[in-house]
């Protein structure tokens, strides 16, 4: 099954074809935005530009070139997402294991291309970076540029006890192959070492209109989803073609145990610790970030509430009334446990430690 065609961000698309023109792209792309809105389709898309054998403003999507990357077989396309960990002990099994991993998941999206998150506690680690090394080492099988896309490039640090991974990329990135292209995508930036920041050229994606995401979801949803319907997704969307599709009773559960915690800590202290120690201690992704994401959302819909703004959800008893300034900080206070979150730190731990923080500021 085909690549649905890209949604949105216009201006950065002719930005991009234009540098791909004039053949004045950088080697090394960041592509950061929100989550959902586009970033790892709109670097297939780039990847399609880069390798179409016509020349325009967008890429012709008929050339050979251009259908193979609308089915993810081009040779000459490798695309890197996080997988499981290997368990092998060998460093060449754990490369060849990580390799049968990617496979399986580039075979799934070719079959589902609107696909879901991946999983919480999947990783670039330093065995993908080895096969991305021995993969940009190859020529080029069709000739001409070859292009690599590192989706969530963030997690090359996540749950490893040395950011390896990340040190071993940049090496890569500070004198890439001649005619290789390497796309990293990430929510955050910040999560990623300012050493490989510095190597890359950085594009934020704004979140899409409301019209560009009913387009989507009314042409992809299979079956139609009726008036209604179309319209809660796209309320809840916010802009973001992903969120659109995810699973909102998911969503839901996030934003009542995000609301649950704000109780807890703003109730008393042995309350907000009971909370903490009833976090599963292996979850420090999924459920967990997902929560703390919740609580952002909250945080965001208080603020912009008491600032005289309409907020985007129903804001919980719990945080009426706040100033702006101590939902700001307790914004940041987040932030940093999100930030946190992805490292090997104790859940537990890091929610006390939160709990006690926005005690202080709330």
């Amino acid at each position: 099954m085909a690549l649905p065609l890209l949604t949105g961000h216009r201006e950065l698309r002719a930005r991009l074809a234009g540098a791909v023109r004039a053949d004045r792209l950088s080697q090394v792309l960041l592509l950061t935005g929100g989550l959902g809105v586009g970033k790892q389709r709109l670097a297939l898309w780039l990847a399609q530009s880069i390798l179409c054998q016509t020349t325009g403003d967008e890429p012709c999507g008929s050339c050979r070139a251009c259908k193979l990357v609308g089915t993810l077989s081009h040779p000459d396309l490798h695309w890197f997402v996080p997988v499981p960990r290997s368990k092998a002990s060998d460093p060449d099994k754990q490369v060849e294991e990580v390799g049968q991993a990617l496979a399986q998941v580039l075979e799934e999206r070719r079959a589902q291309p609107l696909y879901g998150e991946v999983d919480g506690m999947a990783s670039h680690s330093l065995a993908t970076v080895r096969l991305l090394q021995r993969r940009a080492a190859l020529t080029s099988v069709e000739g001409g540029p070859r292009v690599f896309i590192i989706g969530d490039a963030d997690r090359l640090v996540a749950q490893e006890a040395s950011p390896e991974a990340a040190n071993a990329l940049l090496k890569l990135l500070e004198e890439p192959p001649n005619r290789s292209y390497f796309l990293l995508t990430t929510v955050e930036p910040r999560r990623l070492l300012p050493t490989i920041r510095s190597r890359a050229v950085t594009f934020r994606l704004g979140r899409l209109t409301d019209a560009e995401v009913r387009e989507f979801l009314a042409e992809h949803l299979r079956p139609q989803p009726a008036a209604q319907e179309l319209n809660d997704r796209v309320a809840f969307a916010d802009g973001s073609i992903g969120r659109a599709l995810g699973a909102r009773e998911d969503a839901g559960r996030a934003r009542e145990a995000a609301a649950q915690l704000l109780e807890s800590v703003l109730a008393n202290p042995a309350a907000a610790y009971e909370r903490a120690l009833r976090q599963p201690p292996w979850s420090a992704r999924g459920e967990f970030t997902a929560m703390l994401d919740a609580l952002a959302e909250l945080l965001g819909d208080a603020a912009r509430s008491a600032s005289g703004q309409e907020p985007r959800h129903e804001i919980p008893v719990a945080l009426r009334p706040r100033s702006p300034a101590a939902l700001v900080q307790a914004l940041e206070k987040v932030a940093d446990a999100r930030e946190a979150a992805w490292g090997n730190v104790n859940p537990q731990l890091l929610l006390a430690v939160l709990g006690n923080e926005l005690a202080e500021v709330l």
